[in-house]
């Protein structure tokens, strides 16, 4: 069965969704690498003092804990894992746009993948962040699932 103009609607959505993900982290990789050879916990140390953030508390604290452990290797294997990243989404976004059924299962199972881990943060403490990711990640999965389902009917 052919997908109709809804599902078609719906994958397109899903697939731009995914398109922006991708562009995202590949900018957060050029920007991990545009951080080698720099003084990172120096540059962390200024960006909790420029919000006036209380680097005692939690957040602040593990940001700049982060920022200490960061070596340019470490930077490099990061920003590998971002373009790594960012290459599914993009294969992934690709496929879908395209209609392709490995490319909803692709987003079937690595959207599902997160499910139970989004409950399980809303069951420790909820926020508006965590309530937005888990139905957004949740409508994904939907729309995938439903277009499959109608698909081998």
């Amino acid at each position: 069965m052919e997908p109709n103009s809804r599902d078609i609607a719906g994958i397109r959505t899903v697939a731009l969704f995914e398109g922006t993900k991708g562009i995202l982290v590949i900018a957060a990789g050029l920007g991990l690498l545009a951080l080698i050879h720099h003084d990172v916990q120096a540059l962390a140390e200024e960006i909790v003092s420029h919000f006036h953030l209380n680097p005692a508390s939690r957040i602040p604290r593990i940001f700049l804990e982060a920022a200490d452990a960061a070596n340019d290797g470490r930077l490099r294997l990061l920003a590998l894992g971002a373009f790594g990243y960012a290459s599914l989404r993009f294969t992934e976004a690709w496929g879908l746009w395209r209609a392709r059924p490995w490319a909803e299962w692709l987003g079937i199972v690595s959207g599902g993948i997160y499910l139970p881990l989004e409950v399980y943060e809303l069951v420790v403490s909820i926020s508006a962040v965590k309530i937005g990711t888990f139905l957004v990640n949740l409508i994904v999965v939907a729309v995938l699932v439903r277009a499959r389902i109608r698909a081998r009917k």
